[in-house]
């Protein structure tokens, strides 16, 4: 005989996610499958008949004993097969409810997945194991990690998900549900130390700038380290980002630094154009004239009213430009 099993029944050498991590390993090759099933409830009827006609049988049995009467052997052989007729039906029956399913192995073997809804027939003497199919979500631990400057930050996020092969989530992996809560805080320990927190280059995403493409990144990771098991995402989202206690202040006074910055450019930006819009003014208009050297003191003084925190205080001259 060939001792030799079938491809669909043995774990080969495989990659996790596509790509081996540390070994080779092993990876159970299984795909979802639809188990046989018909309506129950004739199966139901017959099944309760033939526990009755055991039933009927062993009481009719204890009364001729009582009675002395003969009991015809054939009497007594139809109860048992009955009886033993009528659990084998009732092993068959299985009740599935809307969001769930019933995972099928026959002696150890998977046969199918049961994703009808109600009462059903299905093949005898097999056990049944219920898999919630409902979508699910959860939140990640809040993880420190350094971001891609070196920064301490820490970062949570929300995963929705839901199993997609159920043959995958119960035979693939153990604990499907735990396996999906360690790649997904995996998967965002690596996305965040892949962006900077903040002051992103140019062409560059920062985790605070760009949460949507990084919630993106996020899903595929995610999606991509825990297909093995038959699970796929449905969203992922940032819950939390910050930057760690010990460098909060510091970086908070970095953030004012550089909106103080920011402010002061576009303010000397707009007090240069008032200055050279008033200039082009007066020489058209012919207002009044003025040469290069009472040009840059009325330059100097403009800028130093526009730019100025204070309240500036002004000086009437009473006098002349040229005395």
């Amino acid at each position: 005989m060939n001792d030799i099993p079938n491809e669909d029944e043995v774990s080969v050498g495989g990659a996790v996610a596509g790509k081996p991590v540390g070994h080779d390993g092993t990876r159970v090759i299984v795909e979802e499958r639809t188990a046989w099933t018909m309506s129950g409830a004739l199966a139901l009827l017959l099944g309760l008949v033939l526990i009755g006609l055991a039933v009927w049988g062993i009481v009719t049995t204890a009364i001729a004993d009582e009675s002395g009467a003969e009991v015809s052997g054939l009497v007594v052989f139809a109860s048992i097969l009955s009886f033993f007729a009528g659990m084998i039906v009732f092993s068959s029956l299985t009740v599935v409810a809307p969001g769930d399913t019933k995972v099928l192995q026959f002696f150890g073997k998977y046969v199918g997945t049961i994703r009808k809804q109600g009462l059903l027939l299905t093949i005898p003497l097999t056990t049944k194991k219920k898999v919630s199919v409902k979508v699910r979500n959860f939140e990640t631990n809040e993880l420190k990690v350094n971001d891609a400057d070196g920064n301490p930050i820490n970062i949570a996020a929300i995963v929705v998900w839901q199993v997609a092969d159920t043959a995958k989530s119960v035979f693939a992996v153990e604990a499907y549900e735990n396996f999906v809560t360690v790649q997904a805080e995996s998967a965002l320990r690596h996305v965040a130390t892949s962006h900077p927190y903040d002051f992103a280059d140019p062409g560059e995403e920062s985790l605070r700038g760009s949460t949507d493409l990084v919630s993106r990144e996020l899903s595929e990771e995610v999606a991509a380290r825990i297909a093995i098991a038959g699970l796929e995402v449905v969203e992922t989202r940032i819950s939390s980002l910050a930057y760690a206690p010990e460098i909060a202040q510091a970086m908070l006074q970095r953030q004012q630094a550089s909106a103080v910055l920011s402010a002061r450019s576009k303010i000397v930006e707009g007090a240069v154009g008032m200055v050279e819009q008033a200039l082009e003014r007066l020489e058209r208009d012919d207002i009044v004239s003025l040469d290069d050297e009472r040009k840059a003191a009325m330059v100097s003084n403009l800028l130093v009213v526009l730019c100025s925190d204070s309240r500036s205080t002004p000086v009437i001259n009473t006098g002349t430009l040229y005395g």
